[in-house]
């Protein structure tokens, strides 16, 4: 499409404009707007072209982004500038991120401001708040079935009440991240409601069908997310007299994208909780966005131009603010959610690195690295202007979503690996200490994922269950080995709450009907102020978490090389129970980390002739800057010990 035509069409937009808008000073909007309309205007005609009302919509979208610009207040449009002259600076590495529940964290919105000192102390800086949005009682999916977009949760207060949140967290030097919902709403939703009640409007916002011969068309390629808890993609509304797209729950209704009005709907939205405040915002579901006959309904090209108009709108509006793709797909699959191209393709600025984190788990499971080496060294490459988001676990469960080629090199068979994994964390297999629970299992093909707090799955519960010292020193250190990979590693570092004093399972989940069939509820348990409070306690397991986890934080942020800027080097040692690795300071190529991790329970040798090369160990020893100790080589070799991980610099 030539440019001059989009111009050309800028041009008609602009002055078919409404007045308000017209006579208001929006010098920066319409540089901004200048600047991405190309790339806006082509992809919405990608999309869209075909259509009769095109050009009706594309001035629809230009007011949505105007009308929310308008509304951004001065300090907010103070930061998009600044951002934009510092356009990297979410790369550096003072940034530590933490996810939690506001109300089990805190009571709700109020209540967390309060309890942000405990943040800082252990030196969390990015807070993201999982979803406080409306959603009905009990089919609420955890906050992910939202039926009102604009409001909050009366539970965790008001938007008045983030927005409160936000100044202060601004003040704190803090970031927010929050969720929206971008591929579903709840059936309880004004415009679910709507399409009840018949009006076609409504009906076209999401895939509403009369009859089962286009549902069945699509579940022949479509495969089914929950196949236990909610079997099937389509669920009848007999209030509507029709069947209506449910991928993930029968009160989750997908939205239909092929229908324009709804990605400005969603823009609007996504443009609304900008301007509360939010840093950051977390696109739920992404890879569920388009959905067409004959394929998966996941990771389609489409979804994909979905996020670049997405991110093109928001850099008009509000470009201080950045996309996290949640899209737990494939390694193959997720850095495509980065953009494809550095320029014209951009879409999310963060995305999770789920393949670490599954990755991760086989190492503690079977106490040694060759899986966790060969996936990290076959993870593609990410654009220079993007960066992981490093977890060890989250709110949801985990999943093993390794590549089956990786597995095979390793030697295992993929299926019965996936299989033990399984079996360990849950306490089947035996010897292990874990304490999970599966998630979704399926009884034919043994397929399942995991729930369990990190303490639980690494030991500790039942280590202190068995007042064994030993085991709980053994958990304690697996805990602080998880993190110091995430901190280290590139990227921003995300820890869950309650992790860093080593909270155990709860089954108070039980007890609530609307929980009880998802044990995912294991691990999202009320934060314990109590144990909290043990954290100052010398000697107990809390202190000895907290006490390391915040000093590692402390020392991450001091150690520009942990800036993630494409920086690290993976080195192939012959020892299989090691990951070694060296991450380099931009400024000052001389200036490099070497992190050396030892998952085995056994002390571990490493030849220090492969790192010379490098320009490492070349006086013999180099500082763990963790411990302060200067570390020796004997033999040409140095001795790892069990379960530890070093930060090595001369």
């Amino acid at each position: 499409m030539y440019e001059q035509a989009s111009h050309a069409l800028l041009n008609e937009i602009l002055i078919a404009l409404k007045p308000e808008i017209g006579n208001m000073r929006l010098r920066h909007f319409y540089t901004r707007l200048g600047a991405n309309f190309y790339a806006i205007h082509s992809l919405f005609h990608l999309l869209y072209g075909g259509r009769t009302d095109f050009k009706e919509q594309m001035v629809s979208l230009v007011e949505t982004l105007a009308f929310r610009y308008i509304e951004r207040v001065p300090h907010l449009r103070r930061s998009d500038l600044e951002r934009e002259r510092d356009y990297n600076w979410f790369m550096s590495q003072k940034w530590v991120g933490m996810a939690l529940y506001c109300d089990r964290f805190a009571g709700d919105l109020k209540g967390l401001r309060t309890r942000l000192p405990y943040l800082q102390e252990l030196g969390v800086n990015m807070l993201h708040i999982m979803p406080i949005l409306d959603c009905p009682p009990g089919h609420s999916d955890g906050g992910y079935a939202v039926r009102d977009f604009r409001n909050v949760d009366t539970r965790y207060g008001t938007t008045e009440d983030v927005e409160a949140l936000s100044a202060t967290l601004k003040r704190r030097d803090m970031l927010l991240v929050l969720d929206v919902v971008v591929n579903h709403t709840s059936d309880e939703h004004e415009w679910a409601q709507r399409a009840r009640r018949g009006e076609k409007k409504y009906q076209d916002y999401y895939y509403v069908f009369d009859d089962r011969e286009m549902p069945d068309t699509y579940e022949e390629t479509m495969p089914e997310i929950f196949p236990t808890t909610s079997p099937g993609n389509f669920t009848r509304d007999e209030a509507m007299g029709k069947w209506v797209m449910t991928v993930f729950n029968s009160y989750q209704w997908d939205l239909n994208y092929h229908n324009p009005a709804v990605l400005i709907e969603m823009i609007d939205i996504i443009l609304f909780w900008a301007n509360k405040g939010a840093d950051i915002l977390r696109l739920d579901a992404v890879a569920f966005l388009w959905k067409k006959i004959g394929g998966t309904c996941q990771n389609e090209r489409e979804a994909h131009l979905l996020l670049q108009l997405m991110k093109d709108c928001c850099q008009v509006t509000a470009p201080g603010v950045l996309f996290i793709a949640e899209a737990i797909v494939s390694p193959s699959e997720i850095t495509k959610y980065f953009g494809e191209d550095a320029i014209n393709a951009k879409e999310c600025e963060i995305a999770y690195n789920a393949a670490l984190m599954s990755l991760l788990w086989d190492a503690v499971a079977t106490k040694n690295t060759k899986l966790l080496n060969l996936g990290i060294k076959n993870l593609p490459n990410k654009l220079e202007r993007a960066t992981w988001l490093n977890y060890v676990r989250c709110h949801d469960d985990i999943g093993l979503g390794f590549a089956d080629s990786d597995a095979l090199l390793s030697g295992y068979d993929p299926a019965q690996h996936r299989r033990f994994l399984v079996d360990y964390f849950i306490g089947r297999y035996s010897g292990s200490p874990a304490r999970g629970l599966p998630f979704g299992e399926n009884s034919e093909t043994g397929d399942a994922r995991i729930s369990g707090s990190l303490a639980s799955l690494v030991g500790l519960e039942s280590a202190l269950e068995n007042n064994d010292e030993g085991a709980i020193d053994t958990a304690i250190k697996t805990i602080l080995l998880l993190h110091s990979v995430i901190l280290s590693f590139g990227g921003i570092p995300l820890l869950y709450y309650g992790d860093a004093i080593g909270m155990l399972n709860n089954l108070e989940y039980l007890a609530d009907p609307y929980q009880r069939d998802d044990n995912r509820w294991l691990h999202r348990s009320r934060f314990d102020w109590s144990k909290a409070e043990r954290r100052h306690q010398h000697g107990t397991v809390e202190c000895r978490i907290f006490s390391a986890l915040k000093r590692m934080i402390a020392l991450r942020k001091e150690i520009t090389a942990f800036a993630d800027f494409d920086n690290r080097q993976l080195f192939v040692v012959d020892n299989p129970n090691l990951l070694v690795f060296s991450r380099t300071d931009q400024q000052n190529s001389r200036n490099k980390v070497l992190v050396i991790c030892n998952f085995n329970v056994e002390a571990q040798a490493l030849l220090i002739a492969p790192l010379l090369p490098h320009g490492l160990f070349q006086q013999g020893s180099m500082k763990d800057i963790c411990s302060g100790e200067r570390i020796t080589a004997e033999n040409d070799a140095l001795m790892i010990p069990p379960l530890s991980c070093y930060w090595l610099a001369d």
